[in-house]
């Protein structure tokens, strides 16, 4: 079954996106206009997944076409989730 809103698109698709490394490291947690917002361990690897934005940006987006949510994706924000980090 197709995923119903983009937040469960980017979710499916985070992990062969990210790949497996950076993809344990942060969750695709909510959407607001576009702008996906990614909880990561830490405020290191919030910001190691920002620098790499561009790249998954349009990697989310080329798996996203022809879809119902193609060029429905703004833009990622990382945040440092500390209660995510303390839970490994």
């Amino acid at each position: 079954m197709a995923p119903l809103t983009l937040l469960a698109a980017i979710q499916e698709s985070w992990p062969q996106v990210a790949g497996p490394g950076a993809a344990a490291q942060g969750d695709p947690v909510s959407e607001r206009d576009g702008v996906v917002t990614i909880a990561c361990r830490s405020a290191v690897w919030a910001q190691e997944l920002d620098l790499m934005q561009p790249e998954l940006v349009a990697r989310l987006a080329e798996r996203l076409e022809a879809g119902p949510f193609e060029g429905a994706l703004a833009s990622l924000r990382f945040t440092a989730d500390a209660a995510r980090g303390d839970s490994v």
